[in-house]
C-alpha cells in the first residue's frame, strides 16, 4: 500500500468515526436533556409534517373552498409546530440535534465517497478542433448570447457561427448535418437543453465532439458536466484548452435526450397552450383531473423485473438523479454509468401523499436503474416532455441508453465537477469506523 493510499484510508476511517460520534451525540443529547417531552415534540413534528403533505395533496387535487382550506392548513400546520416548539423550550435543542445529525450525515457521505471507485469521471486529452461550428440562439436565456459576447469570443477562438434568426423557423438538425458535411470537426450549441440534445444526437451520429455552452435558462446538462452556468463564455475555453468526456445518451426511437423524458401529469400540463402564458394557474386548473385519473391516459411503466401501474408521473433520465440528498436534488453524479434512471410517483390519497415523506421506502415512490424502460398507456399517443420540449408520441414509448455515445469537449478547468454521493449506509460507516 502506497503512502498516499494509506493516508487516504486513515482519513476515511477517522471521518467515519467522526460521523458515528456526531450521530450518537445527537441522539444522546436529545434523550438526556429532553426526555419524554422531547419524544412528544418529535411526534408533533412528524404529525405536523404529515398533515402538511396531506394538505398539499388536497390543494392540488381539489378546487374551490376545499382547495383554499387545504392551503390554509398547509401553512398553519408548520406554524403550529414551530409555536409548540418555542413554548416547550426545546426548539433550540431540536435544532441543535438536527444540525449534529446533518453533520454526521455529511461526514458519513464523505467517508463513503473516499472509495476510489466513487470518484468523478476522468477526462481524456484530445486534439484541438480545427474547424469548430457553433449554433447560437440569441433568444435563449433572455439573450445570453449577446449579453456575454458569445459570438465574438467563439469567433476569436476560430469557430464558425450560425446565429439563429428568431423571426423564422430553422431546421437545426439539418444545419448541423450540413456543417459536418462541410468539414466541421466539432459541433456546439449555445442554447437550451432541447437544442443541445438535438445537435448532440447529430454529433454522436457522426463521431465528432460536442461543445456545450450554457446559454439557456436552466442548463441542466451543463450543470452535470461541471460547467459554470453563471459564465457561459467560460465554456468556450474548451476550444483552445479543452479535454474530452465520453457520456451516455438516452434514446426514444431516433430521438435522443441528454437529461430526461417526463410522462404523466407534468408532460400533460406543459402541452397546454395556456401553460406558456400562465404556468401556475394552468397547473392548478389541470392537476385536480390529471392527478386523480379523471383526465389523461392511464400509464403503465415497465423496466426489467418491475412494473408500475397507473403512476401519476414518471421520469426517465439519462443516468440516475440523486434521491434523498436535499442539498443536491436534480443532479446526477455521473453521465457514463450506462443505465437509465427511473422515478415513478403513484399517490391516490392524502395518506399516501404523506407517506412519501419516507422517501424510497414509500410504496408510492419507485426509484431504480435499468438499461431499458417502456411506457405504455390505454391510448394510442401520449404527451412526453423530452429535455423540456413538448412532444406527442405513439405508445408504447421505448426508452433506451447508448453508453459512451457522445464525445463532449469541456474546459480543462471546470468549477462544478460533481462528486459522487453514495447511498448513506450506516452499517458500512460503522465498519469503517471500527477498522484498524
Amino acid at each position: 500500500m502506497g503512502r498516499n493510499e494509506g493516508e487516504l484510508l486513515r482519513l476515511q476511517r477517522w471521518t467515519a468515526r467522526f460521523a458515528i460520534v456526531a450521530a450518537l451525540t445527537a441522539v444522546a443529547l436529545f434523550v438526556l436533556v429532553a426526555g419524554l417531552r422531547g419524544i412528544a415534540l418529535v411526534a408533533v413534528v412528524v404529525v405536523g409534517t404529515a398533515v402538511t403533505a396531506a394538505a398539499l395533496w388536497w390543494a392540488l387535487t381539489r378546487r374551490g373552498l376545499v382547495r383554499v382550506c387545504a392551503m390554509v392548513l398547509a401553512v398553519a400546520a408548520p406554524v403550529v409546530v414551530i409555536w409548540l416548539g418555542l413554548t416547550s423550550g426545546l426548539l433550540w435543542l431540536l435544532v441543535l440535534c438536527l444540525a449534529l445529525g446533518a453533520l454526521a450525515a455529511t461526514a458519513g457521505w464523505e467517508a463513503l465517497a473516499m472509495d476510489p471507485a466513487s470518484g468523478a469521471q476522468r477526462a481524456a486529452e484530445a486534439p484541438r478542433p480545427e474547424r469548430p461550428f457553433l449554433i447560437m440562439n440569441p433568444r435563449s436565456g433572455g439573450g445570453k448570447v449577446e449579453r456575454f459576447g458569445l459570438k465574438e469570443k467563439a469567433q476569436a477562438a476560430g469557430a464558425r457561427i450560425a446565429l439563429l434568426d428568431p423571426a423564422r423557423q430553422v431546421d437545426v438538425a439539418a444545419l448541423a448535418r450540413q456543417a459536418v458535411a462541410d468539414g466541421a470537426d466539432l459541433l456546439g450549441v449555445a442554447g437550451g437543453d432541447g437544442t443541445q440534445a438535438l445537435v448532440a444526437g447529430i454529433a454522436a451520429e457522426h463521431g465528432v465532439p460536442f461543445l456545450v455552452v450554457p446559454a439557456g435558462t436552466r442548463n441542466h446538462f451543463a450543470l452535470d458536466l461541471g460547467l459554470d452556468r453563471n459564465d457561459p463564455a467560460a465554456a468556450l475555453d474548451a476550444l483552445t484548452d479543452g479535454v474530452e468526456l465520453r457520456v451516455d445518451l438516452g434514446c426514444i426511437g431516433d430521438r435522443v435526450f441528454v437529461n430526461n423524458a417526463s410522462f404523466g401529469a407534468y408532460a400533460a400540463v406543459v402541452q397546454s397552450d395556456a401553460y406558456r402564458n400562465d404556468k401556475v394557474r394552468t397547473t392548478l386548473d389541470m392537476f385536480p383531473d390529471v392527478l386523480t385519473h379523471r383526465a389523461g391516459p392511464r400509464l403503465t411503466v415497465r423496466a426489467p423485473g418491475n412494473t408500475v401501474d397507473a403512476p401519476q408521473a414518471a421520469l426517465v433520465s439519462n443516468n440516475p438523479y440523486r434521491v434523498g440528498d436535499l442539498a443536491a436534488l436534480g443532479r446526477r453524479d455521473r453521465l457514463d454509468g450506462g443505465l437509465l434512471g427511473l422515478m415513478c410517483i403513484k399517490v391516490d390519497s392524502a395518506a399516501e401523499a404523506a407517506d412519501l415523506l419516507r422517501g424510497e421506502r414509500a410504496p408510492g415512490l419507485t426509484v431504480l436503474t435499468a438499461p431499458e424502460v417502456v411506457v405504455d398507456a390505454d391510448v394510442p399517443r401520449i404527451d412526453v416532455g423530452l429535455d423540456g420540449e413538448a412532444l406527442t408520441l405513439p405508445t408504447p414509448v421505448r426508452c433506451t441508453v447508448r453508453p459512451g455515445a457522445l464525445r463532449v469537449r469541456v474546459p480543462r478547468a471546470r468549477p462544478g465537477v460533481p462528486r459522487a454521493r453514495p447511498r448513506l449506509n450506516w452499517q458500512r460507516i460503522g465498519l469503517l469506523a471500527l477498522a484498524r
